[in-house]
């Protein structure tokens, strides 16, 4: 017997089903498969999440030193004049920041 549409995005888990362990209101470092990114999620759509005081981060420098203590000398930052629209499908992993989002460019 064939299945619906509907049937079908259920067994799968279609983008509008997917949940997510990000919470609204938090900051993030977030990895995509390129970038990474820093910023307080304040919306989370189906297939974006938006970020307030985001910054593309071009170098982390050490990485782990960066998770202690939010700087690291080889920290390089641009920050976004606006908002930021993350694409989901290209998250690989997030983080929560709990230091001051770097605002400037460095």
């Amino acid at each position: 017997m064939p299945f619906t549409l509907a049937e079908v995005r259920e067994l799968i888990g279609a983008p509008g089903a997917q949940s997510t362990s990000l919470k609204v209101g938090t900051a993030y470092l977030i990895r995509t498969a390129t970038l990474y990114y820093t910023g307080r999620i304040i919306e989370i759509t189906e297939c974006d999440l938006v970020l307030a005081d985001a910054a593309w981060i071009a170098c982390t420098g050490r990485f782990s030193d960066l998770l202690k203590d939010g700087t690291h000398s080889g920290l390089e930052v641009e920050p976004f004049v606006g908002n930021a629209i993350v694409n989901r499908s290209m998250l690989i992993d997030a983080t929560e920041w709990p230091h001051d989002l770097p605002r400037k460019q460095k």
